[in-house]
């Protein structure tokens, strides 16, 4: 067995539905973490941020925010996630209830979404994972 899970018969889809935010800063690192390996194992990955999650795309908020101690900031998993290729969206829908304005949004946001959007994309991927 090689290591890798995925076959190689194309390119697989993955959304990863993102719902964690700054009340569980320990459960913010793995999802972008897991795009950026999944993505650079040549899949198409999007994180689509709802719920709390929209909060950690607020500027400034992953930034202070780490899953650990002394760790790594959650703005940097972002990051390496975007520099592997994964696409970030954030929904529309969830921004008003956290009063956070779409120009309040760091730049590594990709879309921000309807709800219907992300009924689409479920519609249209391999996996699906929540997180």
């Amino acid at each position: 067995m090689s290591g890798h899970y995925l076959e190689d018969d194309g390119e697989k889809k993955v959304v990863i539905v993102m719902t964690s935010g700054p009340s569980t800063p320990h459960r913010c690192a793995t999802p972008f973490y897991l795009g950026s390996l999944l993505s650079s194992m040549d899949a198409e990955v999007k994180i689509f941020c709802t719920m709390e999650a929209v909060k950690l795309m607020h500027r400034g908020v992953p930034d202070q925010l780490s899953a650990m101690t002394g760790g790594k900031r959650i703005i940097e998993f972002i990051r390496d996630a975007k520099n592997a290729g994964v696409e970030l969206c954030v929904c529309r829908p969830a921004l008003p209830g956290y009063e956070i304005e779409e120009v309040e949004l760091i730049d590594e946001v990709d879309q921000v979404a309807s709800a219907g959007d992300l009924a689409d994309l479920i519609l249209s991927v391999d996996r699906l994972l929540f997180f």
